[in-house]
């Protein structure tokens, strides 16, 4: 019997042993297939999972995606695609602005992860760039990696932990390229996180509250990105992380 390469065994290749090979291939896949879209770089939408179609923050991430994609589309047409919008590929407000972006028939990428209750990639994602990842961590450098700015809707643990990971990223200055991050929902996230009260307690500097632009219009928060791509990402290379 002729023996089994090491890579074709699937015995191997799902074991303990061989994780390093496995966390490698999310790195190297989803790079492999974002050249060969010619995806330079994103936006990326996090929000939850939760949020109902036609509720007042899905529209507003579907009209946002949209009007940036017009606007990603109008740029150089034979430089690489440039803010993409992203998305963690799943249901809510990660569906609408996927969905948002479709409209405008542009290019828009998911990175899907597997979970118990598998939801599966939203039909709005762009085939070549559907993603599905077993490493959440490897999920979350892809997030962070190609993004030029950042879109938090109202979201539950999983979008508290992508926000605080970027903005810790951005006070630790590890991330050395600029990060334009918009809060979409005021009251929700006053509620949700009190940045004056760190302050008061010394755990943050006053600055650090202006890391994060606060909105609830989808025409303020889409100003406030275009000038800040424009200023800050237009003319730059790539993924700088």
């Amino acid at each position: 019997m002729k023996p089994i390469k090491a890579y074709r065994n699937p015995e191997f290749i799902n074991s303990k042993e061989a994780r390093a090979l496995r966390i490698l291939a999310e790195y190297l896949e989803p790079k492999s297939r974002l050249e060969a879209e010619n995806v330079e770089d994103t936006i990326v939408f996090f929000g939850s999972a939760r949020i109902a179609k036609g509720s007042t923050w899905y529209e507003a991430a579907r009209s946002l995606a949209f009007r940036v994609t017009q606007w990603s589309k109008g740029l150089d047409p034979v430089a690489q695609r440039r803010f993409v919008v992203c998305t963690g590929g799943g249901p809510g407000i990660m569906e609408a602005a996927n969905r948002g972006a479709s409209e405008a028939h542009g290019r828009n990428v998911g990175l899907s992860i597997s979970l118990p209750r598998e939801e599966g990639v939203n039909t709005h994602v762009t085939r070549e760039l559907a993603f599905h990842f077993h490493y959440f961590f490897m999920r979350k450098f892809w997030l962070a990696y190609m993004a030029k700015a950042v879109v938090v809707f109202p979201g539950g643990y999983g979008t508290l932990d992508e926000l605080f990971e970027i903005l810790t990223l951005v006070q630790t200055k590890r991330m050395t390229k600029p990060m334009p991050i918009v809060l979409f929902g005021t009251e929700y996230w006053r509620e949700v996180i009190d940045f004056d009260a760190l302050v008061r307690h010394g755990t943050i500097a006053a600055e650090d509250v202006n890391l994060v632009h606060r909105t609830d219009s989808v025409d303020e928060a889409y100003d406030w990105l275009i000038r800040q791509l424009t200023e800050q990402a237009l003319g730059k290379p790539g993924p700088m992380l």
